[in-house]
C-alpha cells in the first residue's frame, strides 16, 4: 500500500468450480487483494470481498479515485454504495471488442447477400451463350471469398496504404461496405485522447443518428446505443484514469500460466496458496528489479574492457552494486 495510487481495476476469473475476484492497482499493477468462491459470484460475494478491502484501505488512510471493470453487471451497483464519489470507467478493451465482433457478424451478413445473387447454373458444361454469365459468376465468388479473407481490414484501428488500397477495391461499388468502415472509424475516434468526454459524446450522438438510418445496421449494432458506451469514455477528463482493466487481466494471465507450468491438482486451499505466493513475489519486485540492474550493470561489455582484469561478474568495487 505505500505506492498506491488511488486507482483500482477488478475483474473474476473462473476456473472450472471456482472463481477469483481480484483487486490490482491500476497504475503500479500490483495485485491488493483476492478472493476464492467455490461458485459462481453474487452481488452479495462482491459486497462482502470490496467491503473487506475498503475496510483495509480506511486503516491506511487511503481513498480510491477511479475504478475499472469490465462490463459485467456484478459491480455498479456495489461500487456505487462503497465509493460513490469515484469514477466508475468500462474497459475500452472488452467494449471495443464486443462491437468489432459485431461489425463482423454484420459483414458475415452482407457477404451472404452478395453470394445470394449468383445465378444457379445446370449441371456439365456451360453453352457458348452461357460463358459470359459463367464469367460474372467466378468473378462474384472470387469476390466473395476475399471479402471473407480480408475481413480484418473492416476492425483494423490503423492501416498501411497498401492495406487502404486493397480496402477501396473491396469496398468499390459496395456503398454499404464503404459505411461499415466509416462507423468503424467514427467508434475508435470516440476515444481518442487528445478531445474530451463531452466531445466524444457529441462525436457519439452524431454516430447514433447516422446509424438509425439503416434499418439492418440498426439491428446488428445494438451495443453503440447501450448505456455502458457512456461510461467507457470517462477516461478522456482523468488522465490516470486508466482505460482499460489490462492490469487486472495482466494478473489473470500470469495466474493461468503458473496453472499449466506448475501445479495440475486444483483445489480451493492451492488456489489461495497460488495467489499469496503471487502476491509474495510482486511484493519484492521493485528488491529484485533493482539486483538485476545492479548485476547487468557489473556485467556489461563496456566495465570489462575499462578494467579487463576484473572477473566476469564481480563489481569493481564494493558500492558498484548498490
Amino acid at each position: 500500500m505505500s505506492n498506491f495510487s488511488g486507482y483500482l481495476a477488478i475483474d473474476e476469473l473462473y476456473d472450472g468450480a471456482f472463481c477469483v475476484l481480484s483487486v490490482v492497482d491500476n497504475r503500479e499493477y500490483n495485485r491488493l487483494a483476492c478472493c476464492v468462491l467455490d461458485h459462481d459470484p453474487t452481488h452479495e460475494d462482491i459486497r462482502t470481498f470490496l467491503s473487506d478491502f475498503k475496510g483495509q484501505l480506511d486503516k491506511r488512510g487511503r481513498s480510491v479515485s477511479g475504478i475499472t471493470t469490465d462490463g459485467s453487471p456484478l459491480y455498479p451497483k456495489v461500487l456505487q454504495e462503497l465509493w460513490p464519489k469515484a469514477t466508475h470507467q468500462l474497459c475500452e478493451f472488452h467494449l471495443l471488442k464486443e462491437i468489432n465482433l459485431a461489425i463482423l457478424r454484420t459483414l458475415a451478413k452482407l457477404r451472404k447477400q452478395i453470394k445470394a445473387t449468383i445465378p444457379k447454373q445446370g449441371r456439365g458444361r456451360p453453352r457458348k451463350q452461357d460463358k459470359a454469365q459463367t464469367r460474372r459468376i467466378k468473378r462474384v465468388k472470387t469476390y466473395v471469398a476475399e471479402l471473407f479473407d480480408h475481413r480484418h481490414l473492416f476492425v483494423m484501428h490503423h492501416l498501411s496504404d497498401s492495406q487502404k488500397k486493397l480496402l477501396r477495391r473491396l469496398t468499390r461499388g459496395q456503398p454499404q461496405l464503404r459505411t461499415l468502415r466509416l462507423i468503424v472509424d467514427e467508434v475508435y475516434r470516440l476515444f481518442d485522447r487528445r478531445c474530451r468526454t463531452r466531445t466524444a459524446l457529441a462525436r457519439l450522438k452524431k454516430l447514433r443518428h447516422r446509424v438509425r438510418r439503416f434499418k439492418q445496421l440498426r439491428r446488428t449494432l445494438a451495443k453503440l446505443f447501450s448505456p455502458g458506451l457512456e461510461k467507457a469514455l470517462l477516461f478522456l477528463d482523468d488522465k490516470l484514469l486508466g482505460a482499460t482493466s489490462n492490469a487486472v487481466e495482466r494478473s489473470n494471465r500470469r495466474f493461468r500460466k503458473a496453472q499449466q507450468s506448475i501445479y495440475s491438482v486444483r483445489t480451493k486451499r492451492h488456489l489461495e496458496q497460488r495467489l499469496a505466493l503471487d502476491m509474495y513475489r510482486e511484493q519484492r519486485s521493485g528488491k529484485r528489479t533493482r539486483t538485476l540492474r545492479s548485476l547487468h550493470r557489473a556485467r556489461s561489455p563496456a566495465r570489462m574492457l575499462k578494467n579487463p582484469h576484473l572477473p566476469r561478474g564481480e563489481p569493481e568495487s564494493r558500492h558498484s552494486c548498490c
